[in-house]
C-alpha cells in the first residue's frame, strides 16, 4: 500500500527562556493508506506534538511532513491551510460542536462557510451521521447528547471532506469506560469498512489495542512500535508499552 503520510526526521524545539527543549527529536515514520495507527506516550513524551504537525497546525524545526506526497512543512500558510481542509479531518478531545446547532446542522456548517449549496450539505450530512449510527439524534443539540453521541457527531463533521487522513488528538478522554470503548470501535469500523486511514494519540491501552500499529514516544523519540495489538488484550497493550517506555 502508498503512503498517505511521510514524516522524515521531524524535529520541534521550544525555548523555554534560556533552555531548549526537544519536544520531537528525529521522528520519522510512514502511514500506509488504510491504517489505523495509535501513537503512545507519557504527557510530554511529544505525541500531541506530533500530531498537531501532521495536521497542519504547527510547523516544525526541521524535517519533512509528506501528505500524499505533498511537503506541508514547506507550504505557504494558504495552501496548508487549504490542504487541511480538503485532506485532513481533525477529532478533538472536547468535541468543539457549537451549542446552538443540531448535530446535523454542526456536521454541515463547514461545508456552508465554504460556500456549500445548504440542501447538498444537509445531504451530506445526514449521511455521514447514518454512517456513524447517529441517524436517530439528527436533531438534537450537544447538551440533549451523551459525550460519546457528542464525539460521533465530532467524527461524522471531521469526515465531511471525504479525509485522506483522519487524526483524533486523545479522542475519548472526556469519556467514560463504556462511551470511549464505543468511539474506538466506531474508528475501527471507518478502517476496516470505508478504507479511513486514521491516527489517534491516547495514552489508554484498552483504546489502543484497537490499532493495527502502536508506536511509542518517549521524550520526542520514537523508542518502539507495537504491531500485533489487535491480537493483545488490554493488559497485553499496557505491559509492552511500559517495556518500550521505561
Amino acid at each position: 500500500m502508498s503512503a498517505v503520510l511521510q514524516v522524515k526526521d521531524l524535529r520541534k524545539t521550544f525555548r523555554l527562556g534560556a533552555e531548549s527543549v526537544h519536544a520531537l527529536d528525529g521522528v520519522s515514520l510512514d502511514v500506509p493508506a488504510g491504517e489505523f495507527l495509535v501513537i503512545m506516550g507519557a504527557s510530554g513524551s511529544g505525541k500531541s506534538t506530533l500530531l498537531h504537525l501532521i495536521g497542519g497546525l504547527d510547523l516544525p524545526t526541521s524535517g519533512e511532513i509528506l501528505i500524499e506526497g505533498q511537503d506541508i512543512a514547506a507550504m505557504s500558510d494558504r495552501k496548508r491551510t487549504m490542504l487541511r481542509r480538503s485532506r485532513l479531518g481533525v477529532v478533538f478531545q472536547n468535541f468543539n460542536l457549537l451549542p446552538t446547532l443540531t448535530a446535523i446542522e454542526n456536521v454541515a456548517l463547514p461545508s456552508l462557510i465554504g460556500g456549500g449549496n445548504n440542501g447538498s450539505a444537509q445531504t451530506v450530512a445526514k449521511e455521514l451521521l447514518e454512517s456513524v449510527d447517529m441517524n436517530h439524534r439528527m436533531q438534537h443539540r450537544p447538551q440533549a447528547l451523551s459525550g460519546g453521541e457528542q464525539q460521533r457527531v465530532a467524527i461524522a463533521r471531521a469526515l465531511l471532506n471525504d479525509p485522506a487522513l483522519l487524526l483524533a488528538d486523545e479522542p475519548t478522554g472526556n469519556l467514560d469506560s463504556h462511551h470511549a470503548e464505543s468511539i474506538w470501535t466506531l474508528l475501527r469500523k471507518l478502517v476496516d469498512e470505508q478504507q479511513r486511514t486514521v491516527i489517534a494519540v491516547t495514552h489508554e491501552p484498552i483504546g489502543a489495542r484497537f490499532a493495527d500499529r502502536i508506536v511509542v514516544l518517549k521524550d520526542g523519540k520514537i523508542v518502539g512500535t507495537i504491531n500485533d495489538s489487535r491480537n493483545l488484550d488490554a493488559t497485553l497493550v499496557a505491559t509492552r508499552y511500559t517495556e518500550l517506555a521505561r
